[in-house]
């Protein structure tokens, strides 16, 4: 081994000066690990001229005897940290991965990688290492702080080597120091690179490296998935020391081998359209009731949708050219996109009919998971009961109690019943810059920016109708968000360029310059409450799509119906599914 060259990676370019979104969705169940701390000693800004070593110290694991379990806590996994007290990681290892010896404090092992120790199907050299991002609207993600087995156990069981890093995100930031994005996704690349950077020391293959999250960590994990290698963040791996070449000088890589997501809230840059056409337009109270300029911007922004989603080129699986196309009533509820839709909405109703039986009771979701918000239960005694139920309002499913199957007729009837818009106008990118996605692309500490050009060109396009409303604000108006676009980061980059890097579809659609520039996954598993107001259904929908139309072959997608925002699953437990499904796709 080169320590010389391999010991400290210095920085090229310097060193860098929510349920769904505003409310935090606490941990998922045992989905993350260990007890963690937002707070500990900042590093500032990062300024200081020492550098951290990038070598992994295989003289300092920690050993729990009774669950033959190895962990080390709090390793720097780049060199030149803008926040060591997030930018550091964790790692659990099963024992039999390990050859060690105590040292002499009695306390700590030296400990050398058993290639051929094995837990289950897996071994020292093959396992899978799974990685969480516990990420809610794109906050930071603590590191462990104190080593915790149960919140492990099950990961550790089936042979799978758990690695938890710690990640910058909109709320960290400090007096100094800018934490929005893409420092999230870019410190998880640099963890993933620590890893490859220390394979010949390392249990797990890091070759199957997989991610998981919900929510914003759902979207940070897809975003990861979907733009690995992306040249885009390079100047930010860079800035922190991230391990860009391996001992012999060979580039290292950021890329995943797979990606469990529920709910991600992804692909911001579109999302106050697609939530207009998808939902708003149902709407009209609060900011779309009628009179209100913004009611006039909630069908501006929906009509403007269309346009967008065509420019995708997306098809289904039998090559069919998805597009909307306008209609008699409501905003393009027709073509091939809306009828996709439609079978979608249908096939998550039929699993749900297939996978339960009645008498069954649905809980409503009474706030966001970790809230401790309780919701409503009601139990229906047959499935005619809860079709009944369905159709309440207007008659938009059908039902065959022969083959017990459902057919739904219509967006509108599924929205109203179930899927209510329960943000405002302007629901990602606010209007008066308020909504907690306005913080993600944030230019310094309390200064949310506006990000999304699509939105801005529909305020530029009708400000003059808007400006005759009574309630609207000339602040409003389309110079604050090209006053936003125009501010640059520490790295020099504004907010097209971070906002590119942050939409997994810039990497996976040919309508973009992102197209096959980067490694995308291998693995998707996509999970998603069909219920939640929380995004569009074509949140997901266009992400499964893009994959598939990509070439990624192995896309597990399901709409969970009876389901908001949660970790949603048709059946079982989230982290059992998680780790049956890694195992499924990562055989050794």
């Amino acid at each position: 081994m080169d320590i010389n060259r391999r010991t400290v990676i210095r920085s090229a370019t310097g060193v860098a000066a929510m349920t769904a979104f505003g409310v935090a969705e606490g941990t998922a169940g045992t989905a993350f690990a260990g007890t963690s701390s937002a707070g500990g000693s900042s590093s500032g800004s990062g300024s200081s001229s020492s550098a951290y070593s990038l070598e992994f110290d295989s003289t300092a694991w920690s050993y729990d005897a009774t669950n033959d379990v190895y962990y080390q806590l709090g390793k720097v996994y780049v060199a030149n940290p803008a926040a060591a007290d997030y930018e550091n990681l964790s790692i659990y290892v099963p024992g039999a991965y390990l050859t060690a010896t105590a040292n002499s404090d009695g306390t700590t092992y030296t400990a050398k990688l058993n290639r051929k120790g094995t837990v289950g199907q897996y071994s020292g050299g093959t396992a899978p290492i799974v990685i969480p991002v516990n990420t809610p609207g794109y906050a930071q993600q603590a590191p462990a702080t104190s080593y915790s087995y149960s919140s492990v156990s099950q990961y550790l069981a089936a042979g799978l080597v758990y690695v938890w890093p710690g990640l910058r995100g909109r709320d960290s930031s400090t007096s100094t120091r800018s934490d929005a994005a893409p420092w999230g996704v870019t410190d998880l690349k640099a963890a993933v690179r620590f890893l490859r950077y220390n394979e010949g020391v390392l249990p797990g293959s890091s070759d199957d490296i997989v991610l998981f999250g919900m929510s914003g960590g759902g979207a940070q994990d897809t975003v990861a998935g979907t733009s690995g290698d992306s040249p885009l963040y390079h100047p930010y791996l860079r800035t922190i020391g991230a391990a860009m070449e391996d001992a012999q000088g060979r580039p290292l890589s950021d890329a995943v081998a797979g990606v469990m997501a529920w709910c991600p809230i992804t692909n911001l840059a579109e999302a106050n359209l697609s939530y207009e056409w998808n939902m708003g337009q149902f709407a009209s109270t609060g900011t779309r009731a009628s009179g209100t300029w913004t009611s006039a911007y909630s069908a501006d922004l929906a009509k403007a949708w269309p346009k967008y989603v065509n420019r995708l080129g997306l098809r289904d699986e039998h090559g069919r050219r998805l597009e909307l196309t306008a209609s008699s009533n409501g905003v393009h509820l027709a073509g091939s996109y809306h009828d996709h839709l439609i079978e979608v909405i249908t096939t998550s109703l039929n699993h749900f009919l297939s996978d339960n039986t009645f008498p069954y009771t649905i809980t409503t979701q009474g706030g966001p998971p970790g809230s401790g918000q309780t919701g409503t239960s009601t139990t229906y005694a047959t499935v005619a009961d809860y079709i009944a139920y369905l159709n309440s309002s207007s008659t938009w499913v059908s039902y065959d109690a022969t083959t017990n199957t459902a057919t739904v007729s219509g967006l509108e009837g599924f929205v109203t019943s179930q899927k209510n818009a329960n943000k405002p106008v302007g629901a990602f990118d606010g209007y008066a810059r308020g909504q907690g996605e306005n913080s993600v692309f944030a230019m310094g500490l309390g200064v949310p920016s506006h990000f999304a050009p699509l939105t801005r060109d529909v305020v530029k396009a009708n400000e003059t109708t808007y400006a005759t409303y009574s309630d609207w604000n000339s602040a409003y108006g389309a110079a604050a968000y090209d006053g936003d676009f125009a501010k640059k980061d520490s790295v020099g980059k504004g907010i097209a360029w971070r906002a590119e890097a942050y939409n997994p579809l810039y990497f996976l659609s040919p309508a973009f310059a992102g197209y096959r520039q980067s490694k995308v996954a291998r693995h998707w598993r996509i999970r998603t409450g069909i219920m939640q107001g929380d995004t569009a259904n074509t949140t997901e929908i266009n992400l499964q799509l893009a994959l598939r139309n990509y070439g990624i072959r192995d896309v597990d997608f399901a709409t969970v119906w009876a389901q908001a925002h949660t970790m949603a699953e048709r059946t079982g437990n989230a982290t059992t599914n998680f780790i049956s499904w890694v195992e499924s796709v990562v055989k050794k």
